[in-house]
């Protein structure tokens, strides 16, 4: 098994550990009275994302390991567990609001309003520069740029209707 093979199964686990969590906040939100907020653009979010993996596993499998890039990217899992951490139960790949709860103000969300779109936008530039595939970086750079110019567009919406922000952690859903 090459070291590519290994970070790319690595990957892979980690974002179906993601969506299996993402799915059991989402029910539970969802439970506690939570509104999904446009969701007709998911799909469009999902294959992105899977493309992206897919187009990794057929032509990164097999390439050798760029360090640098590869520990740029360790930093940027850093910083998403950070994310997650920030946001624990109200953490979904959708948009999902629970109405009457203030935003999320702590964490990186001091720093920025769509952290994990940031977090997201550089890991899919990142995770194929380390594997010597900078066409694939730039492409699903600007297919994932125009898939978070209508879910941040949508999610600022959401955010806009949702009560103001308070200075304690608990918030809406921030996440991809």
């Amino acid at each position: 098994m090459t070291a590519a093979t290994l970070i790319l199964a690595l990957v892979t686990l980690q974002r179906l550990g993601e969506l299996v969590l993402s799915r059991y906040n989402t029910v539970r939100l969802l439970a506690r009275g939570a509104v999904e907020i446009a969701p007709e653009h998911y799909p469009l979010l999902v294959a992105t994302h899977a493309a992206w993996l897919i187009a990794l596993w057929i032509w990164g499998r097999n390439q050798d390991v760029n360090v640098v890039a590869f520990a740029i990217f360790i930093l940027l899992q850093g910083l998403r567990f950070w994310v997650l951490a920030t946001l624990g139960p109200r953490w979904t790949t959708r948009i999902i609001v629970l109405p009457d709860a203030p935003l999320v103000t702590s964490g990186p969300y001091r720093y920025l309003s769509h952290p994990n779109y940031a977090i997201v936008a550089a890991e899919i530039a990142v995770l194929p520069l380390a594997l010597h595939l900078p066409l694939l970086a730039a492409v699903f750079t600007v297919m994932n740029a125009l898939v978070l110019a209508i879910r941040i567009r949508a999610e600022t919406r959401a955010l806009k209707s949702a009560r103001p922000a308070e200075p304690i952690g608990i918030g809406t859903d921030r996440s991809k």
